[in-house]
């Protein structure tokens, strides 16, 4: 009899194909199909892995697309964690993929949530499921039914004479036999059937439970309980993905997810962005500005997702927002130095630090610089032109992106 595969279908992201971890083996050796949408395969641009892909992958994968139904409630759903913002097409594909073959495995979505934080899940298994459940012990409780009500039929059916017959015999018995002979008798039965058993020995000598082997039988005691219980039921789906985002919608729409280990994920840590003012949070981890109060206030912090669909977010007990740099006075405009193309032009106070001084995320200047660092390529370190960032002055900045503010230091002397 073959051994029952822990998982029947997994979902691929784009992460575990370029990683290549798991392997295909140990994908196969754990799954009964491997299921991804198209869009996935078409992102591996790296001629390597796409030669890998296609020559080990391709042949045991099956290319899905979801219906549109099952990408409105998993892009609904994602809305209401706030994760749909960082969320790509193919990445509602993908949810959306292991959401529609949930729903076909299990007979619908009565495992799932509807909502962030639902207590409980939408509802109870099929009737089918339960019905299946109770023919086993309906049986059993016939045949037990049948196996006591027989030997009532026979008894009937034995004449009177036999019945009588061994009652007069043993009431003889009674009556001729003194108490120390029924003490006598009572005793030499009991002991002959132990020694009849061929388990005696082995039963008088582990019967008893004594400091030496307590462990031994603690260990067996909770084998033989714990085995339906820990017992590994076969997933019908479960999604393997590195995204955070799709790990956070997974997790609080009781979707299974799958470590590279091919376990089952159940609490999911990773970071987000709080705003210290207004605290309001935000998944997009590029963000400088909060969405809602429009000050660069965002902090990082962490945030927990457990198996119960529950979020929680991580703050320290004594928390002390630095004011370092917050209070300066602006230096005045001067005339040709706001468009920027006079190099050069008075402004920006001494040695020009004021100038190009980004306050707020709707301001030309920021809108500028964001559209230059899209525009920007990534730069090879073997080029002989490269500069490392500690020479051009980038290094100081988080991720080279523009500088808000006017620095912690800009409140200290300058020196003349």
């Amino acid at each position: 009899m073959e051994a029952r595969k822990a998982t029947h279908t997994i979902v691929l992201d784009a992460g575990p194909i370029l990683k290549n971890e798991p392997a295909i083996s140990s994908l196969l050796a754990q799954s009964e199909a491997l299921v991804t949408v198209p869009s996935v395969i078409a992102e591996i641009r790296d001629d390597a892995a796409r030669s890998r892909v296609e020559t080990t992958l391709l042949p045991f994968l099956t290319l899905r697309n979801p219906k549109p139904e099952s990408v409105k409630t998993v892009a609904d759903f994602a809305r209401k964690t706030g994760d749909y913002e960082v969320l790509s097409r193919p990445d509602l594909q993908i949810l959306a993929l292991a959401y529609e073959l949930e729903c076909e495995r299990n007979g619908g979505d009565w495992r799932l949530r509807k909502a962030p934080g639902q207590k409980g899940v939408n509802g109870a298994p099929p009737k089918k499921v339960e019905e299946a459940d109770e023919e086993v012990p309906e049986r059993d409780e016939e045949t037990a039914a049948d196996s006591v009500s027989s030997p009532v039929g026979d008894s009937e059916e034995a004449p009177q004479s036999q019945v009588e017959e061994p009652l007069e015999k043993s009431l003889q018995d009674l009556q001729m036999s003194s108490p120390s002979e029924e003490v006598k008798d009572h005793a030499e039965a009991i002991a002959i059937p132990a020694e009849e058993t061929p388990d005696s020995e082995d039963s008088g000598s582990d019967g008893w439970i004594t400091p030496s082997n307590i462990k031994k039988q603690q260990a067996k005691d909770s084998n033989t309980s714990t085995k339906p219980v820990h017992e590994q039921k076969v997933m019908q789906v479960a999604t393997m993905t590195t995204d955070f985002a799709m790990q956070n919608v997974l997790l609080q729409m009781n979707l299974n997810l799958l470590s590279p280990s091919l376990q089952r994920v159940r609490h999911l840590k990773t970071y987000m962005l709080r705003c210290h003012a207004c605290f309001a949070t935000t998944k997009d981890m590029s963000r400088q500005f909060c969405s809602r109060c429009g000050q660069p206030t965002l902090l990082r912090v962490s945030c927990s997702t457990l198996d119960s669909g529950e979020f929680r977010v991580h703050l320290k007990r004594n928390m002390q927002w630095n004011t370092r740099g917050d209070r300066f006075s602006i230096p005045k405009a001067a005339h040709g130095s706001a468009s920027g193309k006079v190099k050069g032009a008075a402004g920006g106070g001494k040695g020009g630090w004021g100038q190009g001084l980004i306050l707020a995320e709707d301001q030309k200047e920021y809108v500028r610089a964001m559209t230059e660092t899209k525009r920007r390529k990534e730069r090879d370190l073997m080029d002989e032109d490269h500069l490392p960032g500690i020479l051009t002055g980038e290094r100081g900045r988080a991720g080279g992106r523009p500088k808000v503010g006017g620095g912690r230091n800009v409140n200290s002397k300058k020196r003349t």
